[in-house]
């Protein structure tokens, strides 16, 4: 079971995870919660519909990780090979994303939460161990799937990632490139991830 997804009887995963791979995983995943950012107050409003229909930004983020994470809906509009085209993606882009970034925003934040809650459980399940098995349910999971995504998004986008050919360059960097330890944590988050998705598959 060491460093891969595993299913368990009834449904959900398991994993072996070490101290130093727990703290890996917690680490990135409270970053990731940072770059995202906070969520709306929750006494911003007592009127539950006025929180649904809550407007959300209209210009894609600055940051590049974050254009990663929340992309245009419609396509590149730089790449679009008309003017007019660009300008209608751009818009029906800046529409799309004022009505639902919130909301994506929300369900990564829960998903980030989610990997913290579950590690720090089995941190402190496990003190005083050198690692654990991390047991996850069926909706837990889901939601380890989708961070492991997010997160592996996060550092592709850091290390200018953009297709598979980057990927395979990534194996031959040499050991002093500044880079390697965060495309070691790439690589192994891809594992992960792989594994889980087995385990996951009918």
């Amino acid at each position: 079971m060491p460093g891969q997804f595993e299913p368990l009887p009834g449904g959900g995963a398991a994993v072996a995870l070490d101290d130093v791979e727990i703290s890996i995983i917690r680490s990135l995943a409270v970053q990731l919660l940072e770059l995202i950012g906070p969520g709306p107050a929750e006494d911003a409003s007592d009127d539950p519909l006025a929180e649904l229909f809550a407007e959300g930004p209209s210009e894609p983020p600055s940051d590049p990780v974050l254009r990663r994470l929340f992309p245009d809906a419609y396509g590149d509009p730089g790449s679009a090979p008309q003017a007019a085209e660009a300008e209608e993606q751009r818009a029906y882009s800046a529409e799309f994303r004022r009505y639902t970034e919130n909301d994506l925003r929300a369900g990564k934040r829960e998903n980030a939460l989610a990997v913290i809650r579950t590690l720090d459980a089995l941190s402190s399940a496990s003190a005083g161990e050198d690692g654990a098995v991390l047991k996850l349910s069926p909706g837990e999971s889901q939601q380890w799937l989708r961070a492991l995504n997010d997160l592996r998004l996060a550092i592709g986008s850091r290390l200018e990632i953009t297709d598979e050919d980057d990927t395979d360059l990534l194996y031959r960097l040499p050991d002093e490139d500044p880079r390697k330890p965060m495309v070691m944590a790439y690589l192994w988050l891809g594992g992960l991830q792989e594994s889980l998705v087995a385990t996951l598959l009918p």
